[in-house]
């Protein structure tokens, strides 16, 4: 069969007769109650994605730029950011005068032992 015979045989196929439904039956167009659950699970499901957003929304920062971050930035942020570079200053500090100390105290312990 050539591609010519089989495009007439399909054009000259009779049509559909008006009483087929064309495979609506009965039951076609409703929904079972399976389906409702589901929908409403899906309604939840998107209302606890959207508040789960919101909220990593309003965590960001107003601006991306560090200047203008540091000028937005509360007196909260910048008192702890001092804090932890005191914090760092002193154990740095710390760090040096230990280094400092031990060569002398090794000598000590050398001293006391027999």
């Amino acid at each position: 069969m050539t591609a010519q015979e089989t495009a007439a045989y399909v054009i000259a196929q009779a049509p559909v007769p008006p009483n087929d439904p064309g495979g609506q039956g009965e039951d076609f167009g409703k929904s079972s109650p399976v389906g409702l659950v589901l929908l409403i699970l899906f309604a939840i499901a998107v209302v606890f994605l959207i508040r789960s957003m919101t909220k990593h929304l309003r965590k960001l920062p107003v601006s991306f730029d560090e200047e203008k971050a540091a000028a937005a930035a509360p007196a909260k942020v910048k008192r702890a950011e001092a804090a932890k570079a005191k914090a760092e200053a002193e154990a740095a500090s710390e760090g040096e005068a230990r280094s400092e100390a031990e060569p002398s105290e090794a000598k000590q312990g050398k001293d006391e032992t027999p």
